[in-house]
């Protein structure tokens, strides 16, 4: 009889600290979405009596993970005492690798940036990148002034698509050595912390989805011209990365049809000097057709420059017709070193979407720039780190 009670009684005692977990969690949430906030307040909108609120709130003391916070000078307090939580109690590190730059970030759980550097690699390849990624965290942490305990992780954007299940990279051909290796183990070897390796356009796509053009907005599309081509893709407000990780490779778009398809910068230098060369062509533009330099012509009225305006635009829809067409988006937003010329691209890249597809999406320029995947990069970390301060409580009050 007495072990049958042991047994019997063995499922109660494991409820316990489950529904403290529980009841801590939501008092966090609750906090940090309504914050400066009463107690009173917290329990009427978790929905939680006061008593097992003041519980939960002298443990996320203690742990540091909430403060007592000053009440909001715009509505009454009657001597309550109101709580927020405490930003830094982990920061997270943001790395985006890209074709010249190295750039990186260090944000708070708030999201707001404590510091930030971006590095000019003189080569740009997978072996200088791991070297430098190391003296940028240390560069970044000492301009925020924070110990490297307090940093939860990183998120790092590569151009490649990162196979989920093996964790190597493949279609990386913008940095050189990067291709077919488990680039995110050796990231966290030279970093010191866990590491998330990510599709540069992916997180592009959750950066405008966290703080730009795209906030709530839940199927849209980010599509990076550039140096390549590439689309991060959101579906029902999550980031769709297909069965190998390589949804949104939209070099592959043209695949078998032999035609001349392509808008990036090498494309659109080589139209603008076939296009320079044809007899009777009225036009300054002159070698090596740099893509700004033929953007700039064209705002000027050279007749040559607009025409390959015109056709990188025609080409910017075609691309965009096959993700319209299959997912029915709601917006597509350009971005990339192309994509930024909303002023002569998107009268023309709408109108040709309006004329080829029942229900166009929308079409807008990034409002984020160059920061997109970097942004993107910090919001995935400070989701994480949100998650994992609250499950090791423990040591965040150590480090604190």
């Amino acid at each position: 009889m007495p072990d049958e009670m042991a047994d019997e009684t063995a499922p109660r005692r494991a409820t316990a600290p489950l529904l403290k977990d529980l009841n801590e969690r939501t008092v966090l949430e609750t906090i940090r979405s309504g914050s400066p906030i009463s107690r009173a307040e917290i329990s009427r909108r978790a929905g939680i009596s006061k008593p097992t609120v003041s519980l939960a709130l002298q443990s996320l003391l203690e742990a540091r993970l909430v403060r007592e916070a000053a009440h909001d000078p715009d509505g009454p307090h009657y001597g309550a005492t109101f709580f927020e939580p405490v930003a830094d109690a982990a920061l997270v590190l943001g790395i985006d690798v890209g074709a010249r730059f190295l750039r990186g970030a260090l944000a708070d759980l708030t999201g707001a940036v404590r510091a930030r550097q971006d590095l000019e690699l003189a080569v740009v390849d997978a072996e200088n990148v791991l070297g430098a990624v190391g003296g940028l965290r240390d560069a970044l942490i000492a301009a925020a002034a924070v110990p490297v305990e307090r940093i939860d992780g990183a998120v790092v954007g590569v151009p490649g698509a990162v196979d989920a299940t093996s964790g190597f990279v493949r279609l990386a051909d913008n940095v050189p050595g990067l291709e077919g290796r488990a680039f995110g183990d050796e990231l966290e070897t030279e970093l010191e912390m866990p590491v998330q390796l990510e599709n540069d356009i992916n997180l592009a796509a959750l950066g405008e989805q966290w703080r730009g053009v795209a906030r709530g907005v839940d199927d849209f599309a980010f599509m990076s011209i550039g140096t390549g081509l590439g689309a991060g893709v959101v579906l029902r407000g999550e980031l769709h990365r297909g069965r190998h990780g390589a949804a949104g490779e939209l070099d592959y778009v043209g695949a078998g049809l032999g035609l001349e398809l392509d808008p990036c910068a090498q494309a659109v230098s080589e139209l603008a000097g076939a296009m320079a060369a044809a007899p009777g062509a009225n036009t300054a533009l002159a070698a090596p057709y740099d893509v700004r330099d033929v953007f700039a012509a064209a705002r000027g009225g050279d007749e040559v420059a607009l025409a390959v305006v015109e056709e990188e635009a025609r080409r910017i829809a075609l691309h965009i017709v096959p993700l319209a067409a299959v997912t029915d988006l709601a917006l597509v937003v350009l971005g990339g070193g192309l994509g930024v010329n909303g002023d002569l691209l998107l009268g023309p890249v709408r109108d040709q979407l309006a004329r080829w597809v029942p229900y166009p999406p929308r079409v807008e320029v990034s409002s984020l720039g160059e920061a997109a995947v970097l942004t993107g990069a910090l919001s995935v970390g400070v989701g994480r780190a949100l998650d994992s301060v609250f499950v090791n409580r423990a040591r965040v009050a150590r480090s604190a």
